[in-house]
């Protein structure tokens, strides 16, 4: 008799660095977004293309691509990274990449009475960006965010590639060992359902919050 109970131990082992990877790598797209996207409207022409080379080399080529590189290339120029390193620096930068064009456009939305605000105000370039103009395209940024969160998770799974015990190569382990293929598959199909399902839920919460703060500023 197969002991699917020992299977799904397995599974959720796998979940749990899923859960890891999407965590430390969404942290690493956002700082990523930030930087490059912010860059992007530098007044430093340098700055401005260095940012523009990051998010044009990592928008137009492979994640399957930039993961191989992130772990079999890089340790010949003497950096060494575990699967578990290689996996989030790959996917974060992959998805800081699209974010920072979120960012960009997010700040540029903001009106033009905004920026007179802040010259009336007295505010210098950066205390104008943090304290006023952040905010309000922080609010706009949310919902892409959420949705490039879910990507992420997604992507998590090309990290078996890379021998990474992610949930996808632990029901590849499954898939061998039984010879069934639908039950880890729609088991781990569940999971990613929920990891997403909560991931939406939390930007929709964090949302309503921020809009609720900005009104009580606003009035």
């Amino acid at each position: 008799m197969t002991d699917w109970s020992g299977y799904l131990y397995l599974i959720l082992q796998g979940a749990l660095v899923t859960v890891e990877l999407t965590l430390m790598g969404s942290v690493l797209a956002l700082i990523m977004a930030f930087v490059a996207g912010l860059g992007r409207l530098s007044r430093f022409f340098a700055v401005r293309a260095l940012a523009t080379a990051y998010i044009e080399f990592f928008r137009g080529t492979s994640i399957f691509v930039q993961l191989f590189w992130v772990y079999f290339v890089l340790p010949l120029a003497g950096f060494e990274l575990t699967p578990l390193q290689a996996g989030v620096l790959g996917l974060g930068l992959n998805v800081g990449a699209y974010g920072a064009e979120v960012v960009r456009g997010a700040v540029q939305s903001i009106g033009k009475e905004q920026y007179e605000a802040c010259v009336a105000l007295n505010l210098g370039r950066w205390q104008g960006m943090r304290h006023v103009i952040l905010p309000q395209a922080l609010l706009l940024m949310l919902p892409t965010f959420g949705n490039n969160a879910i990507e992420l998770l997604k992507a998590t799974s090309v990290v078996s590639l890379i021998s990474l015990a992610d949930m996808t190569f632990q029901a590849n382990i499954v898939r061998s060992q039984t010879g069934n293929t639908m039950l880890p598959f729609a088991t781990i199909l569940i999971l990613y359902f929920a990891m997403a399902s909560a991931i939406s839920w939390g930007v929709r919460t964090l949302e309503r919050r921020m809009a609720r703060g900005l009104d009580g500023v606003r009035t």
